[in-house]
């Protein structure tokens, strides 16, 4: 069964009426790669997908095989679900985004005190969700909406709980999974088998380790690793890709080790961080990540 898009109320994306491709020389169907697609203009949607009327496909999408699409759901331009996937929930998937094979996107929140409340998922443009991977939408107790941003790449099975906010171009490893109301900054890399605790911010560029148990505020441009995850150092190498030049790194190095130093206690030493190093911009993002209110306080460091 399918069912085709209906006209929108008033979205940005307008529903383009749809009309079946046929094949003259064809007589019969011998396989699915051979079955004929449903057209939207240049989209395209598979016979066997299910797109609930009421969703939006804008132009250029593809929906594979077996694709379940839900009424609420707005698809952008040039986006792509390649087969069995499944989206619903009031939920918007970016321009040339692409969902491989079973992932699951805008689902119900794993929280006990979800009544069913129409929340929101969010998948940016360019960004990669690769197999079984499963993103929650928000919940009315939180902000009500989960968010993963542009260029972003999660790979298989990671688990994007509600209202988590990722930032734009955030590589999640395989098996990571994040407790709800997670936020992660710009460039940020998140090893294979981390677990993260929920209301845990990590900061701009910063790097997990694979199978780290992250407790705490990870501050940006940091280095965690461990079963219980520490702060070792500074994420140099993620730095130097992002462009930073060398004597900004050593600027942010000579702060880090302040910050850090096992002199005297963690608020006088972050004082004198300040004094030193504040009229820098990269040490001033670190401060402001640190004045900022948090659930789970900082990260402890080696």
């Amino acid at each position: 069964m399918i069912e085709l898009v209906a006209n929108p109320a008033a979205h940005s994306l307008a529903a383009i009426p749809l009309q079946r491709m046929r094949d003259p020389e064809r007589k019969h169907m011998d396989s699915m790669t051979n079955i004929s697609l449903y057209t939207a203009s240049r989209a395209s949607i598979h016979p066997t997908a299910i797109v609930a009327r009421g969703a939006e496909i804008g132009p250029g999408v593809e929906i594979g095989p077996f694709c379940t699409v839900g009424p609420n759901v707005v698809i952008e331009a040039g986006a792509k679900l390649i087969s069995h996937v499944v989206v619903e929930g009031h939920t918007r998937i970016g321009e040339s985004a692409q969902l491989f094979p079973f992932c699951t996107v805008g689902l119900a929140p794993q929280d006990m005190k979800y009544q069913g409340e129409p929340t929101a998922c969010e998948i940016g443009a360019g960004t990669l969700v690769r197999e079984h991977c499963t993103v929650h939408r928000g919940t009315a107790t939180g902000i009500g909406v989960t968010r993963v941003g542009t260029d972003c790449m999660l790979m298989n099975v990671v688990h994007i709980a509600h209202d988590c906010q990722i930032g734009n171009n955030v590589i999640v490893a395989n098996n990571v999974v994040m407790g709800g109301h997670v936020s992660i900054g710009d460039h940020a890399v998140v090893g294979g088998a981390a677990a993260i605790h929920q209301f845990v911010r990590i900061g701009r560029a910063a790097m997990i380790g694979g199978v780290s148990g992250v407790e705490g505020d990870v501050i940006p441009f940091g280095s965690v690793i461990g079963n219980r995850g520490r702060l070792a150092a500074l994420n140099v190498i993620g730095l130097r890709r992002r462009g930073f030049d060398k004597a900004a790194v050593q600027r942010l190095h000579a702060a880090f080790r302040t910050l850090y130093s096992k002199q005297g206690v963690f608020a006088q030493r972050l004082e004198a961080t300040r004094a030193q190093f504040g009229d820098d911009p990269l040490v001033a993002e670190v401060l402001t990540f640190i004045d900022a209110p948090s659930h789970r306080g900082l990260i402890r460091a080696e």
